[in-house]
């Protein structure tokens, strides 16, 4: 079954009790491993969230007749 993939919001939450979990040193270092890797790949799942964000954003301009215009992100 594969897991659910976590929103955003969800997934800096979870990244936050991870460092946190890490930041005491009480826990035996297979389960700091495992909390490494997990961290690791939602960050890259936040990464790749973001750069699709990214994509969808436009910077507005005022246009000739005073109203907002939409242009792409990278213009």
């Amino acid at each position: 079954m594969a897991k659910k993939k976590l929103s955003f919001e969800d997934s800096m939450k979870r990244l936050e009790e991870i460092v946190s979990h890490l930041e005491k040193g009480d826990i035996p270092l297979q389960e700091s491993i495992a909390y490494f890797e997990e961290g690791t790949r939602l960050l890259t799942d936040c990464s790749a969230m973001l750069d699709e964000a990214e994509q969808l954003v436009v910077k507005l301009r005022k246009g000739s007749d005073g109203e907002p215009e939409e242009l792409p992100f990278d213009e």
